[in-house]
């Protein structure tokens, strides 16, 4: 028997946490006290503080002080009372020892364990007939669970969900699958608790909503004066014709002199080649570090992260070269500086990187930025000025994703097996609790039942795509392959196929994508792993290698390394650089680049706010036309296309193009002019998906998007473990039905959300849409500059680069600069 949960208007926690902060020196902030009242009075809701001020402190102990102020028996073991969900295989772990050991310490015989694709069969299985007390899981994990029979009964006694990162799911397709399992678990546990954990998020409100499907929700924010220092590392001689990653590892011996300056640093890259690229750099400018600086990125096995971990904790690196797999959560608080190599590209990011350093109340964070050119200097103030007002970007929920609703449905099917099914209308009425079905239609619903019932129209002849069974208003499957294929499959991760990278004689590495090595041949030097290795050979998709000793290399480039600024950064930048165009160089990174910004603008011009800056320039290559939009590389990649079809229905005329964050060129042989009135109608808001869909390859782009698609609607299937299909294969089979739909099915919703799908992420429709029209309201700055400008120079680098030329490129950009910097001499 429970007894009755008892709150004090002081807010008084049980005497244990009380003198568990007592114990550390560690003050107990009104916003924890406020999580736990809020948690004793059965609320839900959203937690938003600075990193490093106690939001898990928060979350957690208000479960168990709850459970202290309601249990008659403090020495008994409770089952499942707290599902933690993170975004992060590499936080689980971290996360499950900090629950555990608190717990531990406060006297309590909770257990607490962890469930993600590492952990051991064994361990699975034996969760399968009981959970811990506190379960620490992932999106994915948590699905798998919900599409075993005995799911009720493992979660018959869950209390409370709490959502730790909130802001990495929210807007992806993960937190959409997150949404429809929270959804589940409150049909079930009707007076389900949820709440979420943020740092870094602007709209609230929406992300609340999310979490607890439209329920009431408390948004408490951790208002903790968390000082943040934000400091760019200057070079002492900035080029005044800098393009993208120039200058390299150029700046390593700063670097190296703020390393021996503090005792332990996260040096964080934007992508894993350049951290690969960083690590080397530091091993050979000091090699008596080999045992005190580490590499850590999501391509490397697990057991060597996991080993990189426990050094930092233990305080014995000195540095470790970092991506994104060490942005969040992971409590080192030995860790006094954290130095980001190139733009953050976002307020939030930035934020989220310099809170790995201190990550504790009452220590200031601290970040370095070292910029990869001399306009990234431009992007770091910037960035600075809107992490310093508060101003993060806003992450917006996705809706109605049917091919996550497919894989659901199948899902809550399989898991409903012993009870004869589920209701349709009842699975259908749960869906709708999730904000991102809520405005599902009758239509849509049908639809996707029909399609994992009989495989849609043009399907339905092919047994493997009828995977549910319908019996009158119920829905289950039966079928064991059908079972093992799903949930061998679930999930919503998608990413080019990748290759194991072992030793000849053992030993494993970790993952490169499968394009990267199928470029090689025995005997080629690849970087991975802080290693030099040359490939020996390809089998059953490992790529086996020895250490190398050749120095000549390649960096494999892993997907997702196009990161564009934010749009809330863009603004930022822009203002700086109207701020210069009025004289205005108050911040030391501006007064550093002084002489760039002033041959810009003398040469040409340094855009305001309300202006569109257009530059057009003639070489023996033709005419160069730059549109400077400020729009973000993914934006600028769709405009350029655009406007390059719109001005050659206008003019014959081909183009070559080339994109960077800030703008795009145009090159074409015709030295055409083109009027405002010309430009004006190239860069109209008007007719934009039409346009946009007809001067790109469309089908192409939509093949692309429907290939994940596909694999996490169930349409593809990658294989049994051991039998994996290649990457090649999975395209084949994914292109194969996306030509059978077009043909056949051609009203199938899953190409229409293909179709919308590249709008909206391959191309950021919406971003291209606001810039065109906010260029429909700005003045036209269009100047012929005698040659290419500070910010012209990049854009025509980003173009050669690309090109397959006898001639070095590098060389060549080397003679223009060397032309360039002649003619500001004079």
């Amino acid at each position: 028997m429970n007894k009755p949960a008892r709150r004090t208007a002081a807010l008084q926690a049980d005497p244990r946490i009380e003198d568990w902060f007592a114990a550390r020196d560690w003050q107990i902030f009104d916003f924890q006290r406020e999580a736990w009242a809020a948690y004793a009075n059965g609320e839900s809701g959203l937690i938003h503080a600075p990193t490093g001020t106690g939001k898990t402190l928060a979350a957690w102990f208000a479960a168990l002080d709850h459970w202290l102020a309601t249990t008659d028996d403090i020495d008994a073991t409770p089952g499942l009372t707290v599902l933690w969900i993170t975004p992060l295989r590499a936080l689980a772990a971290d996360t499950t020892n900090h629950l555990e050991a608190s717990a531990a310490e406060l006297g309590l015989n909770w257990t607490v364990e962890r469930r993600t694709g590492d952990t051991k069969s064994h361990v699975k299985a034996r969760q399968r007939r009981k959970l811990p007390s506190a379960l620490v899981t992932t999106p994915e994990s948590l699905s798998l669970l919900l599409s075993y029979p005995e799911h009720k009964n493992l979660f018959a006694t869950l209390e409370a969900v709490v959502v730790d990162e909130w802001h990495e799911l929210l807007s992806t397709k993960r937190g959409v699958q997150l949404e429809l399992a929270l959804a589940r678990l409150r049909s079930l546990r009707p007076g389900l608790r949820s709440w979420g954990l943020s740092a870094t998020l602007a709209n609230l409100d929406e992300a609340a909503d999310a979490l607890t499907g439209g329920g009431p929700a408390r948004s408490i924010r951790g208002l903790i004066p968390a000082e943040t220092r934000i400091e760019a590392l200057i070079p002492d001689t900035i080029e005044r014709f800098p393009w993208a990653g120039h200058l390299g590892t150029r700046l390593v011996e700063p670097v190296i002199a703020a390393l021996e300056a503090a005792e332990t640093t996260l040096l964080f890259t934007n992508t894993r080649s350049q951290a690969e690229l960083w690590h080397q750099a530091l091993l050979r400018a000091r090699p008596d570090w080999l045992e005190q600086i580490a590499l850590h990125h999501g391509s490397l096995d697990r057991d060597l992260r996991d080993q990189v971990e426990a050094m930092i904790a233990d305080g014995r690196l000195r540095c470790v070269v970092a991506t994104s797999s060490l942005d969040l959560g992971v409590d080192f608080s030995p860790v006094d500086q954290v130095i980001q190599i190139g733009s953050p590209k976002g307020v939030a990011r930035l934020l989220q990187r310099a809170g790995r350093s201190g990550h504790r109340p009452g220590v200031a964070s601290r970040i370095l930025c070292v910029p990869t050119h001399a306009f990234e200097l431009v992007e770091i103030a910037a960035a600075r000025r809107k992490a310093l007002a508060g101003e993060v970007e806003a992450r917006e929920p996705l809706a109605g994703a049917l091919d996550v609703l497919a894989q659901h449905i199948v899902t809550r099917a399989l898991g409903s097996t012993r009870d004869g099914g589920v209701e349709a209308n009842d699975l259908l009425a749960e869906v709708r609790s999730s904000r991102a079905y809520r405005d599902l239609s009758d239509a849509e619903w049908r639809w996707t039942l029909d399609f994992v019932t009989r495989g849609g129209t043009a399907l339905s002849a092919y047994p493997e795509f009828r995977r549910v069974e319908q019996n009158g208003d119920r829905l289950q499957v039966t079928d064991r392959r059908i079972a093992r294929r799903h949930r061998m499959t679930m999930g919503t991760i998608t990413s080019d196929a990748a290759m194991s990278v072992r030793f000849v004689k053992g030993g494993r590495l970790g993952t490169v994508e499968e394009r990267f090595i199928a470029q090689l041949k025995p005997g080629d030097v690849f970087l991975f792993s802080g290693r030099l290795l040359e490939l020996a050979r390809v089998r059953d998709l490992t790529a086996y290698v020895k250490t190398a000793t050749r120095k000549n290399r390649q960096v494999p480039r892993w997907a997702g390394g196009r990161m564009a600024i934010s749009g809330t950064l863009a603004d930022a930048i822009r203002a700086l650089l109207e701020a210069a165009r009025d004289g205005d160089y108050g911040e030391p990174e501006l007064a550093a680049i002084r002489d760039l910004l002033e041959i810009q603008r003398r040469w040409s011009a340094l855009p305001a706010a309300d202006e569109l800056l257009i530059e057009y320039v003639t070489s023996r290559e033709g005419r160069h036309w730059f549109f400077y939009p400020f729009a973000g590389r993914l934006a600028h990649e769709g405009l350029s296309a655009l406007v390059a079809w719109r001005l050659a229905r206008m003019h014959k005329a081909s183009f070559r193009f080339s994109v960077n964050d800030y703008g795009f060129e145009l090159v074409t042989r015709s030295k055409v002019d083109f009027s405002d009135d010309e430009l004006r109608a190239a860069l109209s808001p008007d007719n934009l998906v039409d346009d946009l869909m007809a001067c790109l390859n469309a089908a192409e782009l939509s093949k692309r998007a429907f290939r994940d698609i596909a694999r996490i609607a169930g349409l593809v299937f990658s294989g049994y473990p051991g039998a994996h299909k290649s990457a090649r294969q999975v395209q084949a089979s994914s292109g194969l039905v996306f030509d059978v739909l077009t043909r056949y099915d051609a009203d199938n919703l899953l190409l229409d959300q293909a179709r919308r799908e590249v709008l909206e992420r391959e191309l950021e429709f919406n971003r291209v849409h606001a810039a065109l029209a906010r260029i429909a309201s700005q003045a036209l700055c269009v100047t012929n500059p005698p040659r290419l400008t500070p910010l012209g120079f990049p854009l025509w680098v980003e173009r050669v680069a690309s090109q397959v030329s006898n001639e070095s490129w590098r060389d060549r950009v080397e003679r223009m600069t060397v032309q360039l910097e002649k003619a500001a001499d004079k």
